[in-house]
């Protein structure tokens, strides 16, 4: 039983809010969407209060308000680094999320730097190489289906990169480039938790440095870079309590040190003459523009609250709900739960899944309409791990984009995702068993379609009422599929 300090670390901002139903009752809201943004902690939202009168100009404010606001500025940057044990000389970049993150380490790759990639990844973590090795090259390796498959799959692949000669399809090999392995910590689809250390060790044995894409992991588990030899590691505040607009990159210095700045512009200079410019070093290098000191702070919050709680008491809670999850949607008939290794590998409070015979975004139309529970649905943002997931080929993802392409709207492949965090109970998990085990046996209690406007289900009617909130007066409903003109 968590002390009241602990309960106190734990607030959440929202965790009280009623949302409405289309059968007109009220009900608490069910947050199972922690994977894709989670909650402010109160800690969070009572130190920007107690921070916002000092805000001010950072770095070059010679005003006492300047002052300190950058002192909490870089007290931040050390927060951060602490949180994902980072060493003493790492930078720690202050970006606005994950995927501005590892943008960024994309374009300070050196010459002919060769990027191994898995299928399994966040596009986050696939789509920016493609565009940050136009000066060398990226090679993806198939989805893994275990951790020893990963290990001897990379293994190999970085042995033939270092070998150098010829690719399968013919093209050149890297052979004595540098080579930069990028993985997930945790992945956003399946929970299942990558063994970070075994591939840190193989990667160096070969001469490779290792990324990783902590988005998932370090609001679940302990991170430790320092420990398991992680040359760079990129996480978002909103997935850490934090939402306010800030994530880091956090690694080694002589790549982002040698590149040109990813941004170009004030902040990141030392002098500027029309027909030349000396960049500043690190970090400010890097942070082009006013920083976000406001989303920094909350980051550095975030991280301390966290580290305050413990968070290898957040991993057992969570391994928990995810076992008490899986073994609730194993028992409803029809329930499938998505994934791509063994249930006894260790994972994130994490769980994908499908319904027989419903369509993916419907089940989580119904869930949040009927019973007030929040979900995701879709391909995460994982759209070739989704693909394996579903076992749908090439030929099925071409008729995909070539539907898309002709301007048509496919239905689009994917399943529905239930994740855990903070404000996680074990009724919280129940409430949404026992709604899908409604949905199974009963059907839907109301009548649903896609809106022509979001391409999404929606209630039909829906007679759901909107807060009234900032921006114009309040918050207008949008029209539904049926009120659509």
């Amino acid at each position: 039983m968590a002390d009241s300090r602990q309960d106190g670390l734990r607030a959440l901002v929202g965790a009280d809010v009623e949302v409405p139903l289309v059968t007109g009752e009220m009900r608490r809201y069910v947050n199972l969407d922690y994977a894709a943004s989670a909650p402010a902690l109160r800690t969070v939202e009572e130190g920007i209060a107690a921070a916002l009168p000092w805000y001010a100009s950072v770095h070059r404010g010679a005003g006492f308000k300047s002052q300190v606001s950058t002192e909490l500025y870089e007290r931040a940057r050390e927060a951060v680094r602490t949180f994902v044990g980072g060493r003493p000389d790492d930078a720690v970049i202050i970006t606005r999320n994950t995927t501005d993150a590892i943008n960024l380490l994309a374009s300070a790759l050196p010459e002919g730097t060769t990027v191994l990639v898995f299928a399994a990844e966040h596009h986050a973590n696939l789509l920016p190489w493609r565009h940050g090795t136009r000066r060398g090259r990226v090679r993806h390796l198939p989805v893994p289906d275990g951790p020893e498959d990963l290990v001897a799959a990379l293994d190999g692949a970085l042995r033939e990169e270092r070998a150098g000669g010829t690719a399968p399809d013919g093209t050149p090999r890297a052979g004595t480039g540098p080579m930069l392995v990028s993985t997930t910590g945790a992945s956003n689809v399946t929970g299942e938790v990558w063994p970070l250390r075994a591939i840190s060790e193989i990667a160096h044995a070969h001469g490779a440095r290792f990324m990783v894409d902590a988005a998932q992991l370090a609001p679940h588990l302990p991170v430790d870079m320092a420990a398991d030899a992680i040359d760079y590691a990129a996480l978002s505040g909103h997935k850490l309590y934090a939402p306010y607009g800030a994530g880091a990159l956090v690694g080694r210095r002589d790549w982002l040190e040698d590149a040109e700045p990813f941004l170009w512009g004030g902040g990141a200079v030392r002098f500027v003459t029309l027909d030349e410019v000396l960049w500043a070093p690190l970090p400010d290098r890097q942070e082009a523009g006013s920083p976000n000191v406001v989303g920094a702070v909350a980051l550095g919050i975030a991280c301390e609250t966290l580290a305050a709680i413990g968070m290898d008491a957040i991993a057992r809670e969570e391994q928990a709900f995810h076992a008490h999850a899986v073994a609730r949607l194993a028992a409803i008939p029809g329930v499938h739960v998505h994934l791509t290794w063994d249930l006894a590998m260790p994972h994130i409070g994490l769980v994908t899944f499908a319904v027989e015979g419903r369509e993916h975004g419907l089940v989580a139309a119904i869930l949040s309409a009927e019973h007030g529970i929040g979900v995701r649905h879709g391909c995460f943002c994982a759209h070739p791990l989704m693909l394996h997931l579903l076992h749908l080929d090439e030929r099925a993802a071409a008729g995909i984009r070539d539907e898309l392409r002709g301007g048509g709207h496919p239905v689009m492949p994917g399943a529905v995702r239930m994740s855990f965090g903070l404000g996680t109970a074990e009724r919280d998990i129940d409430a949404a068993a026992d709604a899908l085990s409604r949905l199974v046996a009963e059907g839907p209690r109301w009548t649903y379609c896609v809106s022509p406007l979001t391409g999404e289900w929606e209630p039909q009617p829906d007679p759901r009422p909107w807060p009234a909130l900032p921006l114009g007066g309040g918050i207008e409903r949008r029209r539904t599929a049926g009120e659509a003109s």
